[in-house]
């Protein structure tokens, strides 16, 4: 779940680096749910959906698993927000937030976390199934609990393990299809897990200061950026070496979205090879931030456009579009 996808929750998109002029103000109860984290959350549940056997879904389960997953990511952010009042309140960039700035109480927030955390639960439990509510249940805890007070203030190593809060959607997404969760499900969770660490320690680049500023030991405040471009260019091609697993793991259309994936991995390695060349550079590693979350929601789109007829019909054409331009016979 959620900040990453638990993405979400550390879903990873987490902490965005948007101009303060560009925000969108919030009210002080809708700001501390986090709902800009929410829609990457949400499209890896459907990717994970995707990947079954049993998709399309019915329309009322499919509604109650996005409703439940959002309800649910938005109680982690709230629980997010509450351990890390203090925290929030020294930093630059985090301390004009809704309880550090005294815009909302602590125990009003609590009571949203509470009353948020409820009602995913019961929307998923009789709505979807028990197993796909214990999922949504899991990545809350794991970003709260595993990421959050645990992992982020200890190890460099954080957002590695702790992004298995991110990478529950599609376990969610798969159980709410099946009732149980398939090898489909579990790429897409290994697929969110090892993009994680790229996309969030180039945002950790361009927050280095404020990080230090706390002692929250992220790769580049510890090792520097040089180390952590080197990590991530290695995270980089792991993301993309695992994204063309989904060719043989996808029930139809795994051809097509092997083909569309190319324009999308092509991208994704430049932007990273060209922040290794210089990882100093904030331009550079705000454009691969950036361009990873574009990233990962076109992954999940193109797992939901192969399972559509057209792509079936595509995959049957292809070894004949491939001999008519070889020049060999039908």
């Amino acid at each position: 779940m959620a900040e990453a996808v638990a993405i979400a929750v550390p879903l990873s998109t987490r902490e965005q680096v948007v101009p303060s002029r560009a925000r969108l103000k919030l009210p002080p109860w809708l700001e501390i749910a986090k709902p800009r984290l929410i829609p990457l959350l949400l499209a890896t549940t459907l990717g994970g959906m995707a990947l079954t056997e049993s998709w399309p879904m019915p329309a009322p389960r499919l509604a109650c698993t996005l409703g439940g997953g959002a309800l649910a990511a938005a109680a982690a952010g709230v629980l997010n927000c509450l351990w890390e009042e203090q925290l929030d309140g020294r930093m630059l960039r985090t301390s004009g937030r809704a309880l550090p700035s005294g815009r909302l109480s602590a125990a009003k927030a609590f009571n949203i976390a509470v009353a948020l955390a409820c009602s995913a639960g019961l929307l998923l439990v009789m709505g979807v199934n028990c197993l796909a509510a214990s999922l949504s249940l899991l990545g809350l805890c794991s970003y709260v609990l595993l990421y959050t007070v645990v992992l982020k203030p200890r190890t460099t190593q954080n957002i590695v393990i702790g992004g298995v809060a991110g990478a529950i959607p599609p376990l969610v997404g798969a159980a709410a299809a099946t009732g149980h969760i398939g090898l489909g499900g579990w790429w897409l969770f290994g697929l969110v897990m090892v993009w994680t660490p790229a996309h969030f320690w180039a945002l950790a680049l361009l927050l280095e200061d404020d990080y230090r500023s706390v002692g929250i030991p992220m790769l580049p405040v510890v090792k520097g950026p040089f180390v952590t471009g080197n990590a991530i260019i290695r995270y980089a091609w792991a993301t993309i070496a695992a994204s063309f697993l989904g060719v043989f793991i996808l029930p139809t259309g795994g051809l097509f979205y092997g083909l569309m994936l190319l324009p999308f991995n092509g991208r994704l390695l430049q932007m990273a090879q060209q922040l290794h060349q210089d990882p100093c550079d904030r331009v550079r590693a705000k454009g691969l931030f950036r361009w990873s979350i574009l990233y990962l929601f076109g992954i999940c789109l193109l797992l939901l456009l192969a399972r559509t007829t057209a792509a079936a019909q595509f995959n049957l054409q292809l070894p004949s579009l491939f001999n008519m331009f070889s020049g060999a016979p039908f």
